[in-house]
């Protein structure tokens, strides 16, 4: 066998070879490389997809959550409600921009912050709360966490850099934010990012903001900064969007495979199947401390895995609070990511599963 990646890029390129090629090669013959066709067109492809009337494209993830942070220019001190248990871009954010990230828990089973978890740490300072649906997984308190935000009158952002998709149809005046990154469930060939709103004035500033602050050029109304989703990314973010449903369809599949071979195995506790979960990522935790001899017997066997996170956000030396939020420990150290990408086939799957079931019985 040979080894399996956790995804597999050029594999997906392949199938799609004529269209991206294609998408390229207009972009080459209008040599309109910044803020080209591609990407005004891309930008209604996505509008239309989600149902978000508003879509502006930026550099990548981590700048869409500052963007969305910058237009709602929260007073001095602020404090901003962020899961524990995530990749480091919403903490990041809001450190950067001067306010203070505040640590929630998250949900021991899917992942996800919640509600119980937010009214633990809210306090009358805090003016913002960034929701992450990690892992291609729905928060499955969105609608309850939405109107605690409404009724608090407090910002709402949704990070939704993997889960793209899980939504159609969003009529929330939540902010969201995604990244394009190569590895996500709708990935550009670099960099990019986008964020999606339904108010019209809002999506005006937050594209004054992404272009210098500029209302037009050389004139700027306010403080802004450099991020523009470069048009090459869009046009081929443009064809991979077509094929979004079935990649994702094609993820949903595989979970179900693992599933169906390994929900008997006692060591392990394998996400949940919902229609609300589109497996960006299938993250299984492993128990009684046996994660990390997993992840170096898959690795032996050629299957590669990643730890999806090894620290819980308040425990890195950047971000250090003395904190105790017990399911973010537990996730950082039992949790472990195998391959779900579409391309993977059932005959990998299945080897995957044989070496899984053959280390639970060494244990």
């Amino acid at each position: 066998m040979d080894a399996i990646p956790m995804v597999d890029l050029k594999n997906q390129y392949l199938h799609i070879q004529p269209e991206i090629d294609n998408a390229i090669g207009q972009c080459l013959l209008r040599a309109d490389y910044i803020q080209g066709e591609s990407v005004r067109d891309f930008e209604s492809r996505l509008s239309d997809y989600t149902g978000f009337r508003q879509v502006i494209g930026c550099g990548n993830g981590t700048d869409a959550i500052q963007l969305a942070l910058m237009a709602a220019n929260l007073p001095k001190g602020s404090k901003v409600i962020v899961p524990a248990f995530t990749y480091i871009a919403p903490a990041e954010v809001v450190a950067f921009l001067g306010y203070e990230p505040v640590f929630a828990d998250v949900d021991a089973k899917d992942f996800n912050i919640t509600l119980q978890s937010i009214q633990a740490a809210f306090t009358a300072d805090v003016k913002a709360i960034i929701m992450v649906h990690l892992f291609g997984q729905l928060c499955k308190d969105t609608e309850v966490i939405y109107d605690f935000c409404l009724d608090k009158n407090i910002l709402l952002i949704e990070d939704n850099a993997q889960s793209l998709g899980v939504e159609k149809n969003i009529f929330r005046n939540s902010i969201t934010t995604t990244s394009f990154f190569p590895t996500k469930n709708l990935g550009a060939f670099g960099d990019g990012g986008a964020v999606l709103c339904n108010d019209e004035t809002l999506a005006e500033t937050i594209r004054k903001i992404a272009s210098h602050g500029q209302s037009q050029k050389y004139i700027h109304d306010m403080v802004g900064i450099n991020s523009r989703l470069d048009t090459m990314q869009a046009a081929i973010l443009g064809v991979k969007l077509k094929h979004l449903d079935a990649y994702n369809q094609q993820r949903r599949q595989h979970a179900s495979f693992y599933h169906k071979r390994l929900k008997s195995l006692e060591a392990i506790e394998l996400p949940e199947l919902s229609d609300n979960h589109i497996f960006h990522q299938f993250t299984i935790k492993v128990k009684d401390g046996k994660r990390d001899q997993l992840a170096g017997y898959l690795s032996d066997k050629k299957i590669a895995s990643v730890v999806n996170y090894p620290l819980p956000v308040y425990q890195q030396g950047a971000y250090k609070q003395d904190l105790n939020l017990p399911n973010a420990e537990r996730l950082c150290a039992s949790s472990l990511s195998i391959p779900v990408y579409p391309e993977i086939s059932e005959t990998q799957l299945s080897y995957i599963c044989d070496c899984i079931e053959e280390f639970c019985k060494t244990i």
